[in-house]
């Protein structure tokens, strides 16, 4: 996994959109600064917004030949059909939706996932710790206080990048990543958060685990639980607590909207 961007306060003043060739079937619209690789909230608010209008246009039918769209943390990637959307004209129009600047700020829902921090769960909480100068149970208040925003999806299927993290819990990664990361584990590494969804490798720091499966086909057109602007709120559960909803959730009989703040729930 490559190391994730560092966050920056938003930038006063950021460059006119790039659109670049991605093979001959996909453009990429750019809207972060070339060559700085940091994470601009505002650039990000440019991203949501231009995924808003796309959307906003595919349901019009005025958007042929487009497939779908990927958001990462400073530029959209945008698929479609050669044949029935022409490379150059749809590059102009994508560049001018663009330059209209129109920014999406906390468009997202708000969820308050439950996360369980015992060490058998958290094999890097107590080293994290003492590496920052905090107890562990600082660690954890700080983790569950704060308000996270999701930035993106990858690595993985319904991988969150999630930026806020307080400054006390950066840490790098691992010097040896492990080469199995339980599934659902929380973790973090520099200004980043994150979720591993399955179990694969990986060398962020784990300081617990979600019950709530991050990723599931049975969701149908949204198996991703997360999305990008979405926000996020860890709650801490007891062990008892959290495998009872891990065995909710694997059965299917888990009903996920009650995570989410009555105010957006869809």
């Amino acid at each position: 996994m490559s190391p994730a961007p560092a966050l920056r306060e938003p930038h006063a003043s950021l460059p006119a959109p790039q659109v670049w060739p991605l093979g001959d079937c996909a453009l990429t619209v750019d809207f972060g600064v070339p060559e700085v690789q940091t994470l601009s909230p505002q650039a990000h608010g440019r991203v949501l917004g231009f995924c808003q209008q796309l959307a906003s246009l595919q349901a019009q039918g005025s958007l042929p030949g487009v497939i779908e769209w990927l958001p990462a943390f400073q530029a959209v990637t945008v698929y479609f059909d050669p044949d029935q959307a022409d490379p150059d004209s749809l590059a102009a129009r994508l560049a001018q939706l663009a330059q209209a600047g129109h920014s999406a700020r906390a468009q997202g829902r708000r969820w308050a996932l439950p996360v369980c921090f015992d060490p058998e769960f958290a094999p890097d909480l107590a080293d994290l710790a003492q590496a920052r100068g905090l107890s562990p149970a600082r660690v954890v208040a700080l983790m569950s206080s704060t308000p996270f925003t999701v930035y993106m999806l990858g690595f993985l299927p319904g991988f969150p990048y999630l930026g806020g993290l307080p400054a006390e819990c950066e840490m790098p990664r691992l010097a040896t990543p492990r080469s199995v990361v339980p599934a659902r584990s929380l973790a973090v590494a520099g200004g980043m958060c994150a979720v591993y969804p399955w179990a694969s490798p990986g060398g962020w720091r784990l300081l617990g685990r979600t019950p709530l499966p991050l990723f599931d086909l049975r969701r149908g057109k949204t198996p991703a639980l997360l999305a990008p602007g979405d926000q996020v709120r860890w709650v801490p559960v007891e062990r008892a607590e959290y495998l009872a909803l891990e065995a909710a959730a694997d059965a299917g009989t888990l009903d996920l909207t009650r995570f989410i703040h009555p105010e957006v729930q869809p």
